[in-house]
């Protein structure tokens, strides 16, 4: 969806899914519109502002506008200084009603609109969703320096894992309190879920340990392994929750920074009902949006150090799933997944026991259910 726009299987109609009353389909988009604005929210304990974008049902009004290449909202990525497109109304009107929550993490170096093909699919079928740029983003003092001795750079990394659920807290805070008031959108604050992609899926993983308000994870490609490769953040996990949160795991099979021993095994320590969903013939940057375009760049790039392992490991885009197949399973399943645990909804929950392998295969996307 960079650059031009790009029409997507799920764009067929606005409303395809709405009329589907004799079975449950995930895959496709929703029945509202989706509304996205940007808001500047003040942390005034540690004195940072954190750029935050929701994604929101829109009134009917905007049927059909946010799949329309002439309508649709735009953004400049600010470290490829490039536009992109996405699939909302930019400060679009509000469907009044109450909403379950959903935040968003995103990973290491990326932004808080990494994965709006899955937050706009989301908030198409009745869901605000909300994410911020983390801490090490917005906080000069966590940027990166030239010249950092080891030790600063240990000290730094500590400093972005301490940060992350914090950040988490406040955004929720934020939206529940003050910010709430300023739209027709009412979250409900007994349905709220998280989802994370990477150091966002260790974030993910992270927060119910001290956010009760949480109630369902999904966590992508997390980190959090014990045994992270050499360069990778060495974020650990607790698992200390006291409940039961329903998680949902998906994975790449070819992952080259968060390998596959390491979901399995943050998998058997999840203290609650789980499952775990494996894409065949991915890689990490399969959960992002223009993945086709991010993996090269990633596999070319001239990593040096501790991190110069990356690009010999990667297999080239031509031999993996693509980024139409990776986003389908993506956003389908994570949709299954909160539409069982937050909204209790008896199709998803019946979905999610079914045969997903053939489902997906069905829609041309190869995945193995993991099952230890």
């Amino acid at each position: 969806m960079s650059g031009e726009y790009v029409k997507h299987p799920q764009q067929d109609s606005p409303t395809k899914a709405a009329g589907r009353t004799d079975e449950y389909d995930p895959f496709v988009r929703g029945r509202f519109p989706v509304g996205v604005r940007t808001i500047q929210a003040l942390d005034r304990v540690r004195s940072r502002l954190f750029p935050c974008e929701i994604w929101y049902p829109a009134a009917e009004q905007h049927a059909g506008q946010d799949i329309a290449p002439e309508t649709l909202d735009f953004f400049t990525v600010p470290s490829l200084d490039t536009q992109q497109r996405q699939l909302a109304v930019r400060d679009a009107a509000a469907e009044p009603g109450a909403y379950p929550l959903i935040v968003f993490s995103h990973s290491s170096g990326q932004h808080r609109r990494m994965a709006t093909f899955l937050c706009t699919h989301l908030s198409s079928h009745g869901y605000v969703l909300a994410a911020l740029d983390h801490s090490e983003v917005v906080a000069p003092e966590l940027a990166r320096r030239d010249g950092e001795t080891d030790e600063q750079k240990t000290a730094r990394a500590a400093a972005w894992i301490a940060n992350r659920v914090p950040d988490m807290s406040f955004l929720l805070d934020h939206l529940l309190g003050e910010s709430a008031r300023d739209s027709e959108a009412h979250l409900d604050p007994t349905r709220i879920g998280i989802v994370g992609h990477s150091f966002g899926g260790w974030t993910a993983l992270a927060t119910p340990a001290v956010e009760w308000r949480i109630r369902s994870v999904v966590a992508l490609a997390p980190g959090g392994s014990s045994q992270p490769k050499p360069g990778i953040l060495p974020a650990t996990l607790t698992f200390s929750w006291g409940r039961d949160v329903p998680t949902l795991y998906l994975v790449a099979e070819n992952d080259t920074m968060t390998p596959l021993a390491g979901m399995f095994e943050l998998f058997e320590r999840t203290p609650a009902k789980t499952q775990m969903v494996v894409l065949r013939r991915a890689d990490h940057m399969h959960f992002m949006d223009n993945v086709e375009q991010l993996h090269e760049t990633v596999r070319t790039m001239a990593w040096t150090g501790e991190l110069a392992w990356i690009p010999k490991e990667m297999r080239p885009m031509a031999e993996l799933c693509s980024g139409e197949q990776a986003h389908l399973f993506v956003r389908g399943l994570t949709l299954c997944h909160m539409d069982a645990t937050l909204g209790r909804h008896e199709k998803a929950q019946r979905f999610l026991i079914g045969d997903l392998e053939a489902e997906l295969a069905g829609r041309g996307v190869d995945v193995m259910v993991h099952k230890p």
